[in-house]
């Protein structure tokens, strides 16, 4: 199968979409590219996390619904009418998991179970549904695959691994058409840098533009498998009307992997100076190695990554330089 650009996707003629979380990182990244395709889109966020000024520039082309999905009644109001629901809302923090996993559990597995139940009965076609990398956990078998057995090693590891099975759960046993997308530590423009919680290539780029020293925590050559935001958006498009998707899991990464300290030294070359480094103990539930398999999102979905790490990093430095007050928007490295 050939892969498809993003920017060539009608994801399934006119039609209206749900975008939980969408005032985030990940989800206002999708909301933009719904609409430039010409796409009907309702958002629904807490806004525990998100932000509403990633929502500014397209305010009066969306339907903005404020709730928590935790509330069936919000779910079902969510999804009345709705084709496709992209379903982004998240605590995607490990060590918040670590510190409160009764919420974590909520706002990811009750939350997701809740919306479920309510798009199968609304009669929506398919939910897409950002599941994350950490449940593989900590095997030393790279490329991750998805015939691996789950190992989490958090309580966000868990919770995003429960939620995933609730979502293939519902194809297999109720018809109701469902994608699992396993996310590869996604980074890009609009994710943050100011939280105990945000991913580690935005805490970096808050704290070379401060002139401040990157903590480094242990040894700086654990590492991942970093996938620009634009690859994700891609593939949750493509997973919307693939034939073969539902009832599948399917990682979405680049395909390779970086150290941290690979990260220093392109982070070094895009902004032109030496940046130095404090080293901080490892961070507790954190996986050593990450790196994905992608060949069944070629073979299933259409998709290969079209923006490399390095051009990723490039758009992102720029993107930071641009804001005199970066967006905050709370995401964690999944």
């Amino acid at each position: 199968m050939t892969p498809a650009s993003a920017h060539d996707i009608q994801p399934s003629g006119p039609g209206r979409y749900l975008v939980t979380g969408g005032a985030g990182f990940i989800g206002s990244a999708l909301v933009r590219a719904l609409l430039a395709r010409g796409q009907r889109v309702r958002v629904v966020d807490n806004f525990s996390t998100g932000l509403r000024r990633n929502l500014v520039e397209v305010a009066g082309q969306i339907d903005l619904l404020e709730g928590d999905l935790a509330q069936l009644s919000v779910c079902r109001a969510a999804v009345r009418e709705v084709d496709y629901v992209l379903h982004q809302a998240a605590i995607p923090s490990v060590p918040r998991s670590i510190q409160d996993p009764l919420l974590t559990h909520e706002a990811n597995v009750t939350a997701t179970l809740n919306l479920l139940l309510a798009a199968r009965d609304a009669g929506c076609r398919r939910l897409v549904y950002a599941s994350s990398s950490s449940v593989y956990g900590d095997s030393e078998v790279l490329p991750k695959v998805e015939t691996m057995p789950p190992r989490p090693r958090s309580p966000y590891a868990v919770s995003k691994y429960a939620a995933e099975q609730y979502v293939l759960l519902f194809n297999d046993l109720y018809g109701f058409e469902t994608v699992a997308l396993r996310y590869f530590n996604i980074f890009g423009p609009r994710q943050n840098g100011h939280s105990p919680y945000s991913g580690v290539l935005s805490l970096w780029m808050a704290a070379a533009l401060a002139a401040e020293p990157l903590t480094v925590h242990g040894d700086g050559k654990q590492s991942r498998d970093f996938t620009f935001v634009e690859n994700a958006v891609e593939a949750n498009l493509l997973a919307c009307t693939a034939s073969d998707a539902p009832g599948r899991a399917i990682n979405v990464g680049a395909g390779g992997r970086h150290t941290l300290l690979d990260v220093v030294d392109a982070l070094e070359q895009a902004l032109g100076t030496r940046l130095p480094l404090r080293h901080a103990d490892p961070r507790p539930g954190d996986v050593r190695h990450s790196q994905a398999d992608i060949s069944q999102a070629l073979t299933i979905l259409g998709y290969a990554p079209r923006v490399s790490f390095f051009e990723g990093l490039k758009r992102t430095v720029s993107w930071w330089q641009e804001q005199a007050e970066p967006v905050a928007q709370e995401v964690e490295w999944t």
